[in-house]
């Protein structure tokens, strides 16, 4: 058998039979892979949708996203290991294209950033964006765990996904991955993820929940010059949204010989970088309205993870 599905769930009555009848309906061969759904203590009708849909189920209640995976892949059968969420659909071409990575030695993981549905909301098409990769095909530094493959013994070498980790795991494991090969992004495996933020406050919500392990990651899979950017910049933003906030604070009040002009630079200026990013990604200078909208989502992203490094989240 070469691959084994694996699928964390919790709650996913809404999704879970979706996921699993992509699935269902792929081209390729049943007997060359398998389901088995890994569930956290569904109290809706999780675990009997995923078995009446032929998945092998097994019910492991109070386990990190990280453990079920792992617990998965220790019951797993195929040589190569599936992660996907239950909140995905795959295409019927999914594993067809995966299969071409079988006994490719020079590549530890492979997969591609998960699709955005066809009626995606702005917020999802705009963050999309960040996300989108411009080749086909490419190298890269980390892979999610939504739609990533590798083979089964490269997993276990690497240890797996850390159990402590509360998110972050993916990226985690990615980078342990690195010395056993490369880490592949290929645009031709594709999954779609419904359940990407939809609005600005879901957006939030999840970027501050998504920033609760980052330093503890660092403990997981040692330090890299590449991580302090993404370490560093959401705590600079609060800070310098504070300072900003402070300026234009002092310049709208009576402050008699205050450089007023020098705060409203400061206020405006540091925004500079975020304007640039949003164009850069945006990809189309005909399109200012997606690089507005872009421009919002980054201030919120930065804020969300800046206010939880600040929490000592």
């Amino acid at each position: 058998m070469e691959f084994s599905i694996i699928i964390p769930a919790k709650n996913e009555e809404k999704n879970i039979g979706n996921c699993l009848d992509s699935i269902n309906a792929m081209h390729f061969e049943t007997h060359r892979f398998e389901v088995l759904v890994v569930d956290n203590g569904s109290w809706d009708r999780t675990v009997e949708m995923a078995r009446g849909k032929g998945a092998r189920v097994f019910e492991k209640p109070g386990l990190t996203i990280s453990a079920l995976r792992n617990f998965g892949a220790g019951e797993a059968k195929g040589e190569v290991l599936a992660f996907l969420d239950a909140d995905c659909t795959v295409a019927s071409d999914w594993l067809d294209e995966a299969a071409r990575y079988l006994g490719n030695r020079e590549t530890a993981c492979f997969g591609g950033p998960p699709g955005i549905p066809e009626n995606a909301t702005w917020v999802q098409k705009a963050w999309f964006r960040v996300r989108e990769k411009n080749e086909s095909v490419r190298e890269v530094e980390w892979l999610e765990s939504m739609n990533m493959f590798l083979p089964r013994q490269t997993f276990f070498a690497a240890g797996g996904f850390n159990e402590k980790l509360v998110t972050c795991e993916d990226y985690d494991l990615s980078l342990r991955l690195k010395r056993f090969g490369k880490i592949v992004a290929d645009r031709g495996i594709v999954a779609v993820h419904h359940g990407e933020a939809t609005d600005l406050r879901h957006f939030f919500r999840k970027e501050h929940w998504r920033a609760t392990s980052n330093f503890s990651g660092l403990k997981s899979h040692g330090f890299h010059w590449k991580e302090v950017p993404s370490l560093v910049a959401p705590s600079a933003y609060l800070l310098l949204f504070l300072l900003a906030l402070g300026a234009l604070l002092v310049g709208i009040l009576p402050a008699g010989e205050v450089p007023v002009s020098g705060l409203v630079a400061l206020a405006i200026l540091w925004q500079v970088p975020l304007v640039w990013l949003a164009i850069r990604k945006t990809r189309d200078p005909w399109n200012p309205l997606a690089a507005c909208q872009l421009f919002l989502l980054l201030n919120v992203y930065f804020f969300a993870r800046g206010l939880a490094v600040f929490r000592g989240r």
